[in-house]
C-alpha cells in the first residue's frame, strides 16, 4: 500500500496541486480582465466574420504578408463598421434629446389617441367607464408614459455621449485584438487545441459550432433586424414622423427579439397618426409594417441562416432574452451561442456516454 512518501502518491499530489494552481491563476486572470471579456468576444466574432476577406487580401498581396493583410482588413473594418457606428450614435444622441424636448413642450402629444377613441368609438368609452376608467385618466397616463419614455431615451443618449472615452477605448481594444486574431488566429487555435486536455475532436467540434452559430446569429438576426430598422426609419422619414433615425434604430434593436419586434414601434405610431387625422399616413404605415417589414424576417432569415445551425424557436427566444438580460446588447449573440454550445456538449455526451435503448 503506497505511503505519503511513495513516488505514486507524491506524483498524484504534485499533479493535483499543479491543476489547482492552473485553475486559480486562470480564474484570477479572468476576474482581472472581466470588464473586457465582452470586448474580446466581439473581437473574436469580427475575426470570424472578416476572416474570409482577410484571406482574399492575403492571397492578393502575398501569402507570407499576414501582418499587412491583417492591418488592411482592420482598417477596412474601422472605416466601414466603426466610423458609421460612431456617426450613427451621434445622430441618435441629437434626435433623442430633440424627442424629449418635443414631448416636454407638448409638440408631440400621444393623448390624441384618447380623444380619437372618445370621438369615434363611444362604445369603448362606455365599456371603460364600466370598469372605472375615465378618458381623463387615460390622457394623464399616456402623457406621463410619453414623458418618462422620452426622458429615458434622452438620458440614455446623453449617457452614451458622456462615456465617449470609454467607447473609444473599447473600440480601440476591439481593433487591436482583431488585428492579432486575424494574423495569429490559426496558431492561437492550435495552441488552445493542443493545451486543453479534452481531445482534439471535441475541441474542434465546439470551435466549429461556435463559429457557425456566431455567423448565423449575426447574419440571420442582426442583418435582418438592420434591414427592418432601415426600412422602418426611411418610412418614418417619408411620412414626416419626428426622430425617424432614432425610431429606426429602436426598431432594429426590438427586431432582435423573436417576439413583438419592430411592430412595438410602428404599430402604436400608426395608431397615433390615424388619431391625429393623418389617416392615409397611418394606413400606409400599417401596410408597410405588415407586408414589408413583417415579412422580411420570414424571407431573409432562411436565406441567411443555414439549417444546420438552427435551433427551436422557443430556445432561440429564451436564450436571446436571457442573453440580453445578462449581457446587454451583446446578449443577442452570446445567448444563442451559449445555448448552441450547450446542445452540442449534451449531444457529444449522449453519443459517448449515453445509455442505449434495448
Amino acid at each position: 500500500m503506497p505511503t505519503y512518501e511513495s513516488p505514486a502518491t507524491l506524483k498524484k499530489v504534485s499533479r493535483n496541486l499543479f491543476f489547482i494552481i492552473v485553475a486559480m491563476t486562470t480564474l484570477a486572470f479572468l476576474g482581472m480582465v472581466g470588464p473586457f471579456l465582452l470586448t474580446v468576444l466581439w473581437a473574436v466574432v469580427l475575426t470570424i466574420i472578416f476572416y474570409g476577406p482577410y484571406g482574399l487580401i492575403r492571397k492578393k498581396i502575398g501569402i507570407r504578408r499576414a501582418g499587412l493583410a491583417a492591418g488592411i482588413t482592420t482598417v477596412l473594418v474601422f472605416l466601414f463598421v466603426i466610423v458609421p457606428f460612431v456617426l450613427l450614435s451621434l445622430a441618435i444622441i441629437n434626435q433623442g434629446v430633440g424627442l424629449y424636448e418635443s414631448v416636454e413642450s407638448g409638440e408631440m402629444d400621444p393623448s390624441v389617441v384618447v380623444q380619437y377613441v372618445e370621438d369615434r368609438v363611444p362604445v369603448a368609452v362606455d365599456l371603460l367607464g364600466d370598469y372605472g376608467v375615465t378618458m381623463d385618466d387615460l390622457r394623464t397616463r399616456l402623457s406621463n408614459i410619453a414623458v418618462e419614455v422620452s426622458q429615458f431615451v434622452a438620458n440614455k443618449a446623453l449617457t452614451v455621449g458622456g462615456s465617449i472615452i470609454n467607447v473609444f477605448v473599447q473600440f480601440t481594444l476591439v481593433l487591436y485584438l482583431l488585428y492579432f486574431f486575424l494574423k495569429d488566429g490559426r496558431s492561437i487555435m492550435r495552441s488552445i487545441t493542443n493545451t486543453i486536455p479534452m481531445g482534439n475532436t471535441r475541441e474542434k467540434t465546439l470551435f466549429r459550432r461556435f463559429a457557425q452559430v456566431s455567423k448565423a446569429t449575426l447574419k440571420g438576426t442582426l442583418v435582418v433586424a438592420a434591414v427592418q430598422g432601415m426600412i422602418g426609419g426611411i418610412t418614418f422619414a417619408i411620412l414626416g414622423v419626428p426622430a425617424a433615425l432614432l425610431w429606426g434604430v429602436a426598431m432594429t434593436l426590438l427586431a432582435l427579439l423573436p417576439v413583438g419586434g419592430s411592430a412595438i414601434i410602428w404599430l402604436p405610431t400608426a395608431i397615433i397618426l390615424i388619431a391625429q387625422g393623418q389617416i392615409g399616413k397611418g394606413i400606409a404605415l400599417i401596410i408597410i409594417g405588415s407586408l414589408i417589414i413583417g415579412l422580411i424576417d420570414n424571407l431573409l432569415r432562411p436565406l441567411l441562416v443555414g439549417r444546420d445551425t438552427e435551433m427551436p424557436d422557443y430556445l432561440v427566444l429564451i436564450s436571446t432574452l436571457g442573453g440580453i438580460t445578462a449581457f446587454g446588447l451583446s446578449g443577442f449573440v452570446v445567448g444563442p451561442t451559449i445555448a448552441a454550445l450547450l446542445i452540442t456538449v449534451w449531444e457529444m455526451m449522449g453519443k459517448e456516454y449515453g445509455g442505449r435503448a434495448s
